[in-house]
């Protein structure tokens, strides 16, 4: 059995478990909104557990999110305790996942480009560029 993948069958396991507790609402608390588990990494002494999480809503919201959860994280690990079987429960550190930030602001910056693009390429109703040119003519146009 290879040690190297030992952490990712773990991490997956967890993150399946955390994903059903939060889901049939073992955790009553209101502060969690609607979250995502995006992955969990665990390290490879498997003692501690990075959840990483989305969540819908603005800062405000996020912050009362990452609160809730911190509130919920020594119940969440005496379930997964129970649930797997390891000498001893990894720490839950949840983590909000600034990738899935990341990945939209630079999709919207391509749609802007794309746009952009676009709008310079047709020339708008009845507007025929007379202006002067930024670049040289070519050859062919001497």
């Amino acid at each position: 059995m290879a040690m190297g993948h030992r952490p990712d069958r773990v991490g997956d396991q967890i993150r399946q478990d955390l994903s059903e507790m939060l889901t049939r609402g073992d955790v009553r608390d209101p502060g969690i909104g609607f979250i995502t588990l995006t992955s969990v990494k665990v390290s490879p002494d498997l003692q501690v557990a990075r959840v990483l999480y989305t969540s819908l809503g603005d800062a405000k919201a996020r912050a009362d999110t990452a609160k809730a959860l911190e509130r919920a994280t020594p119940f969440l690990r005496r379930q997964i305790g129970t649930r797997l079987r390891l000498r001893r429960v990894p720490l839950i550190e949840f983590r909000f996942d600034e990738a899935i930030q990341h990945q939209d602001r630079i999709e919207q910056i391509l749609r802007d480009l794309r746009d952009e693009e676009t709008n310079r390429s047709s020339p708008a109703d009845g507007d025929t560029d007379t202006g002067p040119r930024d670049t040289p003519p070519d050859d062919d146009e001497r």
